[in-house]
């Protein structure tokens, strides 16, 4: 039976089946799968068309494909949109409607939705995705569109069953096809290349099928339903796939079988034969939490019967596995995979082949259906460890990884999902267990301390798995789902899940050790640091991140308590394993700590926001003594690495330094560090904290009182820039807020104020730098109202400018005023600077503000700010500043710098002097009452007698006890009764303490920062264990940088001091303000109390503002202080410091001195110099000023007896330009199309964003034009055609200048020198372009300057009262003359060469097809014509740069650098060449009745040109350059008086044409014009043309169409002047700056536009003087005719009716000339650049028919092309380029739709020119990487069409490169 349906038709066959299977008896579904054994049949290849229409078929069941799926679409219950994309799909997130951070719409979707308003942003999707609209666990309803908003099951009926009945029991068979192809196709190993083509191959074939199965998920709810039964049930699975079939005699079920349980052996995390070794090893390891596999040294004295058992584990030793705890050991995670129905397998297989993208689509595409996402998360979930393991065993990662992330984040995004996974499946277990795996394979011993004893893992940072991120969608989808409160609480719950997470975490602690290079540089700089950081920030960080959202409430505390304790314990762990007892390992640091940080963490959130006791959560001090060591390791290597003392280690140390407090690391790394050291200071003992700061930062030896010392630790060199670093970490570490009480508002105040105080800022570069949250599901989300509230209260917007450079600045946020006056914080900004010149940068920033506003005009000191107060936890961090040590420190520094002893510095006396004002502004409670009075006498044995500072600072110490070197200047001397030790005298030891102690008891009580230290530490440990044997084992180590006893040079020194730090302090006053007894208190000139002046106004200011401010209010804390400060001042002289004291003032005194006379002797030479300048102005004044006005403007009329001097830029000379030696021009010759683009209406263009909009080129200039030619060769002679119109407009070459000049033979050495530099030019030099000498304008030729000699210069004279006929004779004479020109050719001099040089230079500016428009290819009249239009186009591109018209007048800057005169010199020396034959000489026939040539003398000769359609601005040029000699100016009004005549009857002849014909009648037959018979009236004029016309065949044609043009009640006389004027006009401003550039006068201007004409007409001598003055100008009363007017009309007349009669079509269209054009400009763009976007991103290419992976818009005409596109290339040329050739004549301007950004192509180079469209703020969006909605910025794009009609690309665009064709 299965046979016979074979061979039916299969639509009939489905039909009959349809029926049996829905009657009575299984006999249907019986045939129906006869029938698919035999479609289906294993043998026959999966995805052959007639499998697939077979399926179709019997699915349709009788009916066509396509009306099934339209059936099945109308039962479709889905609410959700699903939408499935790849890879670079453009997709929309919404942050407003979005509940989770993961959401994303399709463009359909979010164009549908309402989103008008909202926080959004479009985005190239990197891994794919799908859209959420409709799914409200995602999102919001509010923000679903329209579709999905309203779609509700209720209102869909019910799915018919025999509908689907054919598909349910085709489905399962179709389905197990495919898992039948993908066993057979499967073979391992992958990496073999043969293998993987094999797999790709077993892809493709299956493709067809995977497609058919995806057609079908996109019919709807109801087609999905069915699929979802057909995976999901474990019957069908079992009966199809694994039961009977696979049994018995169906060999080929059972091989297949085979095939699929191979492939599943390799499924389980841990394979067979590794398990055995871990089980041996968990029982060998007890109780630690990690151990390492085997042993760790000595792998190779193994026996060789071992090696076998080795292979499972890979080597011990070599690979470190971690021991994974019992809990974790769970068979559903370890053992092999188990599937139960088609689904599991199909996912099995996804995996196995790597995820191709369309099992990917297919799977994802059935999401929408509720019941299938269920089972299919679950799926996921159990193969996860198998996805994860082939992920780290793939070549391709990157794509894998993408791939994974595409469908887990669709199923972990949906909290309770993600719940009910964990719950049910150990999601979490799974997750930690496979990460712990993952990392085991790159496990290293670590180095950090103590090498040899070190039991420590770390991830070696080399490993692929690290350095490639191969671990990325594991930690992603870990973060995503600890997002979930719920699944968190769980996480957190779960002890054993903490105990291993910590384990875990613990493998990032210390790694990427960085060992400081002590003597060659390295030789290799290794990059693993980039990966290190990745891994620190993703890995750990992030879900640290996460945890701490859901530990915000005071209910979540025993979460808290609980991470705290776990840290604790691993952290303890690590001291260890790591073997540490005190004191660090010298020279070695690792920027990664992650446990502390954890810890940091967790204890802020548990003080901040639970409210829990800080003490409760606190180790013992021992603990904390040692968690402070790295974290302060930390802070002293970046000072050493910004010292420059890791040198030796390359670039990459530095990078780490700078990646380290980098804003997207900062808040995960350097602010947890720097808090975890705040809360050690505040409780640990303080003198061992900041006795251990200056250690670590190796500068206890400096503090010392002599002059000199020896610093074992450090270079002299490095002395400075460590002091300042400790100290500058004391200042920070007692001024940050950030987590000791500062509210999250405050802070992102600060971090803002930080970043706009050191630059201004982008709003996209400061939404960057603030440091946020790195978990993106926690806390604020940048962007948000929150982030722009802020922004606006602290900073004002300034718009985006232009610089003169042509450089386009973005939008920028500067801070307010009162931002400087009262929250610039240079201590935050020291905190947040990646690179140390910003703080510079803001102290600049700084100092201009306070010049600005007249508040100090100084050098500004950074000024102080007070602190916002403590969080009561943190109370004990200000013990600190009332400690003994911290004042010894802060003694011996003010004395150090009052005594000018080396390597002190401003900076360091500015932290000195902060500290000393945030001690005073923090008394402690219980000493701000002392006020006990000590005097010298009290002081008898030590330093300081207690610790409140403001009982310290009046203190006086009196003698000192130094080591110091014998060569010190210090006299040694016996020790006085009272001696203090100095600081940092001994660092030997505590026992050497004792003895020197024991032996001068009667002097002083050694006091050493180190030695007490460690004496504390002793202290500690000893109470900590009460064991003295364990004491005994914790002996201090003397450092292997500390100075050894033996040192033979050190002596023992009493020096005399006599000093308080008040003091001290008094003395650096005078000392900075070069004046002796400079501090006087105010309080006793005025009596009144000090609480009078408030200190906090004197902020700003340098040291002495500083000084005074401290001791105001060190007076105002104190009355013994107060006192104090009198007694000082009222001392007649200050105290004598020994010895140095009277040098030191002398110094001071010499170098104020100095610097006067300094002063003084600069001013007299400034004054000096500016008279010079003076004088020297004047005279270039008086002898250039005529000069650079020829040099600029050659051709003056003035009468000079001495000739044009040029200055050559090059060698300097000045001198005339001669024949032999010339001077040129600097010039660019460019071609250009921009007056071709002119079009009729003033209205640009619209940029067409929809398919009905459309460009048509015809109404443009260019066209027009070409059109107009080709008629004329139509029907008339060709070389009158090339003489009767220019061309040009397309094409034609521009030349211009920067109007500098230089010898030619200067020019070509110049040439040969850029020719031989090896530098790389962005020009190309072969192709004759350089860059002006001078002001490095591009250039690519020169232009001859024309010798004018004095006695030529008088023939260019004023014309004479001769009339009008005795002009046109003498010019008619002329003409017929042979050259007189003074240059001719046949002596061949070096100028005409250099002249016919340039000529081709012209010539090859511009393609081949620009210049030729004759019959006959390279004709003298082709070139007669080229060289014509070359001035003709210069002419007017003047006139458009002047706006179109010449209102303004006068000579203006583009006349000041014209190059037009040389340019007529060169053309007209041409142009003389050219001998115009007198039969056709057009003079003769504008001048005088000719006789009437025959126009027919032989058939094939073609009549002339008639005059009436001659362009008549072209005759001016033909006939002024092609005079034989230099020009009268009274011939040059002659010839522009005829000429107008012609222009006049034109205008009228053009006008007639537009009458209608009852007009023209009325007109021809006016009784009252035959009275009035003069030549200047228009209606006599008008009349006799119609007349002369109405005789040929020409009103006649025209009738019909173009008559109704305007309608005949518009002709009143006003308008037939009007529109004379009009057509009279653009020939009158081209003629008139003709004369402007021959004789040099200056253009006349007018005010109003009207004016404009008669201005003209008299400044070219058309009016007589007598009409001038008249307010209306008639355009008819500059007639004068040299004969009667009629009859030269009527000869003109006859030569147009004579050829209308063979031609009556084009006749009419070539009389009506209309030479009015607007302003060239480019097309109007929309407001909103989406409207492009969407239209053109996914629009086809017109030649090739696909989707241009680049595709740009040409912003000139509209074309859309492709940029780079292989498809379209043409002969080498991509197709930008070819546009840019056609279009521009070599320049392009395109719009790159995918990058909103504009190129620009000029000839062989090309520019980025930045983008026209920007954002709210003010800012670019280059490749549409923020996707914010951007919108036209006019400004920008007025200088884009500016710089395109002006030709300034070259010069004002920079960045210039060679495109090559490629574009």
């Amino acid at each position: 039976m299965a046979a016979s349906l074979l061979c039916r038709d299969k639509r009939s066959a489905a039909a009959l089946l349809k029926a049996e299977c829905c009657g009575q008896g299984g006999r249907g579904a019986q045939l129906l799968g006869e029938l698919l054994d035999s479609v289906l049949c294993p043998e026959r290849a999966v995805a052959e068309a007639e499998v697939i229409e077979w399926c179709k078929c019997l699915m349709a069941g009788g009916e066509s494909f396509d009306d099934f799926c339209q059936m099945v679409r109308g039962y479709d219950n889905a609410t959700l949109c699903g939408l499935v994309w790849t890879a670079n799909f453009v997709a929309y997130r919404c942050r407003t409607c979005g509940i989770s951070p993961c959401m994303s719409l399709c463009a359909e979707c979010f164009n549908a939705g309402e989103h008008t308003g909202h926080d959004f942003n479009m985005f190239r999707s990197q891994a794919g995705g799908a859209c959420d609209c409709g799914d409200s666990s995602v999102m919001r309803d509010s923000g679903f569109c329209k579709r999905h908003r309203s779609a509700t099951c209720s209102n869909i009926p019910s799915v018919p069953n025999e509908l689907m009945m054919m598909s349910e029991h085709l489905l399962p068979r179709v389905i197990l096809r495919l898992i039948q192809h993908l066993r057979d196709g499967y073979s391992e190993p992958v990496s073999d290349p043969a293998t993987e083509r094999d797999l790709q191959k077993t892809l493709q074939q299956m493709e067809p099928l995977i497609s058919l199965l995806e057609d079908l998920t996109k019919m709807g709810g109801a087609m999905r339903c069915i699929l979802t039964r057909v995976l999901t049930n474990h019957q069908i699975y079992n009966d199809l796939s694994s039961g009977d079939l696979c049994t018995g005699e169906k060999t080929y079920a059972k091989k297949n079988y085979e095939k699929y349980l191979t492939a599943l052996k390799g499924s389980g995390l841990v394979c067979s034969e590794e398990r055995s070794v871990t089980s041996v090893l968990d029982q060998m390891a007890g109780a630690s939490n990690v151990t390492i596999l085997g042993a760790t040294a000595g792998t190779g004295q193994m026996d060789s019967s071992d090696e076998e058992e080795q292979d499972g584990s890979q080597g011990i030793g070599k690979r470190k596995r971690v021991k994974l705890p019992n809990s974790t050991k769970d068979s559903s995670i370890m053992d092999i995979l188990k599937h139960k129905c088609f689904l599991e397998e199909i996912l099995f297989w996804t995996v196995k082949y790597e995820f191709p993208q369309k099992m990917v689509t297919f799977l994802l595409n059935m999401l929408p259906d509720q019941n299938y996402k269920i089972a299919f998360t679950k799926t996921f979930v159990q193969h996860y460890a198998f996805i994860m393991k082939t992920l780290i065993k793939s070549h391709e990662s990157d794509t894998m990884s993408n791939r994974i992330v595409h469908i887990s984040v669709q199923l972990f995004s949906n909290e309770e999902l993600a719940r009910q996974v964990t719950e049910e499946c150990q999601l979490l277990e799974i997750m930690v267990t496979v990460l712990l795996y993952m990392m085991e394979s790159c496990l290293i011993k670590s180095e950090l301390q103590d090498e040899e004893n070190n039991f420590h893992v770390v991830v070696n940072c080399g490993e692929p798995l690290l350095k490639n991120n191969t671990y990325w969608p594991l930690v992603s989808d870990f973060i995503n789902i600890l997002s979930h409160q719920s699944v968190a609480k769980r996480f957190l719950e779960d002890q054993g899940l903490l105990q291993m997470w910590m384990n875990f975490v613990s493998f990032f602690q210390g790694m990427n050790l960085n060992k400081r290079e002590l003597n060659e540089h390295v030789e290799f700089e290794s990059q693993t640091y980039y990966a290190a950081f990745a891994a620190e920030l993703e890995a750990c960080a992030q879900p640290m991140w996460g945890l701490l959202t859901h530990c915000k409430i005071r209910e979540t505390q025993e979460y808290t308590r609980t991470v705290v304790r776990y840290c604790l314990d691993a952290l303890q762990d690590w001291f260890d394993a790591i073997n540490f007892v005190d004191e660090p390992a010298p020279n070695q640091v690792t920027f990664h700590l992650p446990l502390h940080r954890y810890y940091a963490m967790f204890l802020s959130k548990a003080i901040r926001c639970q409210q829990l006791d800080l003490d409760s959560l606190l180790p013992d001090q021992e603990m904390l003594m040692k968690m402070m060591v790295h974290p302060l390791q930390i802070q002293a290597s970046l000072s050493e690495i910004h010292s420059n003392m890791w040198v030796r280690n390359g670039l990459q140390i530095k990078g780490q330094a700078m990646t380290y407090v980098q804003s997207h690391f900062c808040n995960s790394m350097i602010d947890p560090d720097i808090f975890l050291l705040q809360i050690c200071a505040s409780r640990l003992d303080p003198d061992y904290f900041v006795s251990s700061v200056f250690e670590r930062f190796k500068v206890v030896d400096l503090l010392t009182m002599a002059s000199q010392h020896q610093n074992a630790a450090l270079d002299t060199e490095h002395e400075r820039s460590m002091l300042e670093g400790a100290l500058t970490f004391l200042v920070i570490l007692l001024s940050l807020r950030i987590h000791l009480g500062m509210t999250d508002d405050e802070i992102l105040r600060a971090e803002m104020v930080a970043q706009l105080c050191m630059s201004d800022r982008t709003h996209s570069t400061l939404l960057d730098l603030i440091p946020e949250n790195p978990n993106p599901k926690s806390g604020i989300i940048p962007g948000s109202y929150y982030f722009e509230t802020m922004l606006s209260a602290v900073a004002d917007f300034k718009a985006p400018a232009f610089e003169p450079g042509g450089s386009m600045q973005q939008g920028m946020y500067t801070p307010k005023a009162d931002i400087w006056n009262q929250e610039f914080d240079p201590i935050m900004v020291i905190l947040r600077t990646v690179y140390r010149r910003d703080v510079q940068s803001a102290m600049d920033r700084y100092m201009g503000f306070l010049k600005q506003t007249g508040k100090f005009c100084g050098n500004p000191w950074p000024p102080y700010r007070e602190r916002a107060p403590l969080n009561p936890s943190y109370r004990g961090l200000m013990r600190i500043l009332h400690c003994k040590t911290l004042h010894i420190v802060l003694f011996t520094l003010l004395y150090k710098i009052s005594m000018d002893h080396q390597n002190m510095s401003e900076h360091i006396l500015c932290m000195v002097l902060y500290l000393i004002e945030l001690g005073l502004d923090n008394l402690l409670e219980e000493t701000v009452e002392e006020e006990e009075m000590f005097g010298e006498e009290r002081c008898s044995d030590s330093w300081f007698h207690g610790t409140n500072i403001a009982t310290n600072l009046h203190h006086i110490i009196n003698y000192v006890r130094v080591r110091l070197p014998e060569t010190a200047p210090e006299v040694t001397r016996e020790p006085p009764a009272s001696t203090s030790s100095d600081a940092s005298s001994f660092v030997q030891g505590s026992r050497r303490a004792t003895a020197l102690n024991r032996e001068s008891s009667n002097t002083a009580q050694v006091f050493s920062l180190v030695a007490e230290r460690r004496r504390k530490f002793q202290e500690i440990i000893n109470r900590n264990s009460g064991n003295a044997v364990q004491a005994a084992a914790v002996r201090p180590k003397t450092s292997k940088w500390t100075a050894p006893n033996s040192t033979p040079q050190l002596t023992t020194t009493i020096l005399e001091v006599r000093e308080s730090m008040l003091s001290l302090l008094i003395k650096l006053h005078h000392k900075l303000s070069g004046k002796q007894n400079s501090y006087y208190p105010f309080w006793l000139e005025d009596s009144e109390s000090t609480s009078r002046l408030d200190p906090m106004q004197q902020i700003h200011g340098d040291g002495i503002t500083a000084i005074e401010r401290i001791l105001i209010k060190i007076a105002a804390r104190s009355r013994q202080n107060k006192c104090s400060i009198e007694e000082i001042c009222r001392k007649v002289a200050p105290p004598v410091p020994p010895k140095k004291s009277s040098s030191a003032d002398k110094k001071a005194l010499d170098k104020e001195e100095r610097r006067q006379k300094a002063r003084e002797r600069q001013q007299k030479l400034l004054a000096e110099f500016a008279s010079r300048q003076k004088s020297f102005m004047e005279t270039a004044m008086d002898l250039e000023s005529p000069d650079s006005d020829v040099a600029m403007d050659i051709g003056s009329s003035e009468h000079q007896d001495a000739e044009t001097v040029y200055d050559c830029v090059i060698c300097g000379q000045s001198g005339p330009s001669t024949e032999e030696r010339p001077t040129g021009l600097v010039v660019l010759l460019q071609a250009s199309s921009v007056l071709g683009h002119r079009r009729r209406s003033t209205e640009p263009k619209k940029l067409p964003t929809s398919d009905e909009e459309q460009i048509y080129p015809e109404d443009t200039c260019g066209t027009a034009h070409d059109v107009r030619i080709t008629d004329l060769q139509q029907i008339f002679k060709d070389s009158s055609c090339l003489q009767s119109v220019s061309i040009g407009w397309e094409g034609g070459v521009y030349v211009q200048t920067c109007g500098h000049t230089l010898h030619i033979d200067c020019h070509k050495s110049y040439m040969e020198s850029l020719r031989n530099d090896q530098v790389l030019q962005s020009f190309s030099v072969d192709k004759g372009e350089f860059t002006c000498p001078l002001c490095r304008q591009f250039a690519n030729s020169v232009l001859p300057c024309y010798p004018e000699k004095s006695e030529e210069k008088s023939i260019w004279s004023p014309y004479t009262n001769k009339n009008l006929m005795t002009l046109i004779k003498e010019v008619e004479e002329q003409q017929e003359q042979l050259g007189m020109f003074p240059v001719s050719i046949s002596s061949i001099t070096n100028l005409s060469k250099e002249m016919e040089s340039v000529m081709k230079d012209i010539r090859s500016t511009t393609q081949k097809k620009y210049i030729d428009y004759g019959k006959t290819p390279g004709s003298p009249d082709n070139d007669f014509l080229f060289m014509y239009s070359v001035a003709r186009l210069n002419l007017e591109l003047e006139l458009v740069h002047r706006g179109g018209n010449l209102c303004l007048g006068g000579a203006s800057a583009t006349t000041k650098r014209s190059c037009l005169n040389q340019l007529l010199h060169v053309l007209a020396m041409h142009m003389r060449l050219f001998r115009i034959d007198s039969a056709y000489n057009p003079w003769a026939r504008l001048t005088r009745l000719t006789q009437a040539i025959d126009l027919g003398i032989c058939d094939d000769e073609k009549p002339e040109v008639p005059l009436l359609y001659r362009d008549v601005s072209s005759l001016l040029l033909i006939l002024v350059l092609s005079m034989p000699q230099e020009l009268h100016k009274e011939h040059f009004t002659c010839i522009v008086k005829v000429l107008y005549n012609l222009l006049y009857t034109q205008a009228i002849a053009t006008l007639s044409v537009k009458f209608s014909k009852e007009e023209r009648a009325a007109w021809k037959n006016s009784r009252k014009l035959k009275t009035m018979c003069t030549d200047k009236s228009w209606e006599v004029l008008l009349s006799h043309i119609i007349c002369e016309l109405s005789k040929g065949k020409l009103y006649c044609t025209g009738d019909t169409d173009q008559v109704t043009m305007l309608s005949t009640s518009a002709w009143s006389p006003q308008s037939i002047e009007y529109s004379i004027q009009q057509f009279c006009l653009p020939f009158l401003r081209t003629t008139s700056l003709l004369q402007h550039h021959l004789f040099g006068d200056d253009l006349p201007s007018c005010q109003r536009t009207e004016e404009e004409f008669g201005m003209l007409a008299s400044y070219l001598g058309l009016l007589s003087p007598s009409l001038q003055s008249s307010d209306e100008v008639n355009s008819s009363s500059c007639l004068e005719w040299p004969i009667a007017a009629p009859g030269i009309i009527s000869q003109w007349c006859l030569e147009v009716t004579t050829s209308a009669e063979s031609h009556s079509e084009q006749v009419m269209n070539l009389l009506v000339q209309d030479p009015q054009w607007s302003v060239p400009c480019l097309l109007q763009l929309p407001e909103n650049y989406n409207t492009i976007f969407q239209y053109y991103h996914r629009k086809a290419c017109v030649h090739c028919s696909k989707v241009p992976k680049d595709p740009a818009l040409c912003l000139v005409c509209g074309t859309f092309v492709c940029l780079k596109g292989q498809c379209c290339k043409q002969q080498s040329y991509c197709e930008c380029v070819l546009h840019s050739q056609n279009c521009g004549a070599g320049t392009g301007i395109f719009l790159l739709i995918n990058a909103s950004v504009i190129i620009v192509i000029r000839g062989h180079r090309f520019c980025l020119w930045g983008s026209v469209y920007l954002d709210t703020h003010g800012e670019e969006d280059r490749d549409l990487r923020r996707g914010k909605p951007l919108y036209l910025c006019n400004e920008r794009y007025k200088v884009l069409e500016q710089q395109w009609v002006t030709h300034t690309f070259d010069h004002i665009n920079k960045r210039w490169g060679p495109h090559y064709n490629g574009l």
